[in-house]
């Protein structure tokens, strides 16, 4: 694409304080040249002061609406963006100093309509966001698919770091109305419209998460809901790898019955499992305080999404249910 113009699109709820500390990243990115639209979706808590504090180092914009979830309030801030190239991020992500720079190299020597970056945990982090991180992001919990790998399928970008072009946006309309896995159900119609995605594998954010296991588990609730209604709307986008969690919860749930009723070998499975966990994430964060963490969200994650899963089989496809009755009303708590 000939001039590449870039604006970052960031959805926000009644996060203030993560937005400063957000725009404090891309104040002190090392190449500049780009736009910062901000779009309030209906806070209580509103971030505008904040905001105006950037006034003279972005080019920065701020607009409030009325609520309507954050993939509506991405395509309002795209309508309102002046470039031709929107990059989405979550108010609850903070950039190292070279991620603009280098996804401007990426799209500029190998432009694709539609990219995609990791997510790692930054070093300034809550033992909890780290070992939530972990989670998300660890192949013994996610299978790898989760922003960081090819391997498994597809690249399909997160909309927590995403970007595609003005030609999708016209092409697709955007994000549609759906509550949660609209960013999935967004790349899908990418593929489907012929554009290509891409991972740019350097051009990660340290992404915070939720910050109790109460949020984090509402949060791989609903993401497991969404996976049913992804597959409503996208009968092939369900693979086996999607059922993972399903069955390790209903496996745990069987093994400990067992356990309960003959023997604790029946526990074995688990214990190995749990052991796995608790020595990779350790390694990987060189802190065995945040493995042992690591063990229970990574069981907050499995069981929660397995459970939503279940929760959507029966109500979306057995009580043929509509699409948001399930989770709107928990979609920001």
């Amino acid at each position: 694409m000939k001039g590449l113009n870039i604006s970052f699109i960031i959805p926000v709820y009644n996060r203030p304080k993560e937005v400063l500390e957000l725009l404090e990243s891309l104040a002190t990115q090392t190449l500049g040249g780009f736009e910062v639209v901000i779009v309030e979706d209906g806070s209580d808590e509103k971030c505008d002061a904040i905001c105006k504090q950037f006034d003279e180092q972005l080019d920065i914009k701020y607009f409030f609406k009325t609520n309507s979830g954050p993939g509506q309030s991405r395509n309002y801030g795209f309508v309102r963006a002046k470039g031709n190239y929107c990059i989405f991020l979550d108010s609850d992500c903070v950039l190292p100093p070279a991620y603009f720079s280098i996804v401007h190299d990426s799209l500029t020597n190998s432009f694709v309509d539609s990219f995609g970056g990791p997510d790692q945990a930054h070093s300034d982090f809550t033992l909890l966001q780290k070992a939530i991180n972990y989670s998300m992001t660890s192949f013994f919990t996610t299978g790898g698919i989760r922003g960081n790998s090819e391997k498994l399928d597809k690249f399909y970008p997160r909309s927590f770091n995403m970007g595609y072009s003005r030609e999708v946006f016209e092409k697709t309309k955007g994000f549609s109305l759906m509550r949660f896995g609209e960013d999935i159900d967004m790349s899908i119609r990418i593929l489907k419209n012929g554009f290509q995605t891409k991972l740019i594998k350097e051009a990660f954010v340290y992404h915070k998460r939720r910050t109790s296991f109460k949020q984090f588990y509402k949060q791989v609730f609903n993401s497991g809901i969404a996976r049913i209604s992804l597959y409503k709307r996208h009968p092939h986008s369900l693979k086996l790898v999607h059922l993972a969690p399903t069955v390790f919860t209903v496996g745990s749930i069987a093994c400990w019955i067992l356990a309960f009723a003959f023997s604790t070998v029946f526990l074995i499975p688990t214990l190995i499992h749990a052991t796995l966990l608790f020595i990779d994430a350790s390694m990987k964060n060189k802190n065995a305080t945040i493995g042992a963490t690591a063990v229970l969200t990574s069981y907050v994650q499995l069981f929660g999404y397995g459970l939503g899963f279940l929760s959507a089989v029966w109500n979306r496809l057995v009580l043929k249910k509509k699409e948001y009755s399930a989770y709107i009303e928990t979609f920001y708590e």
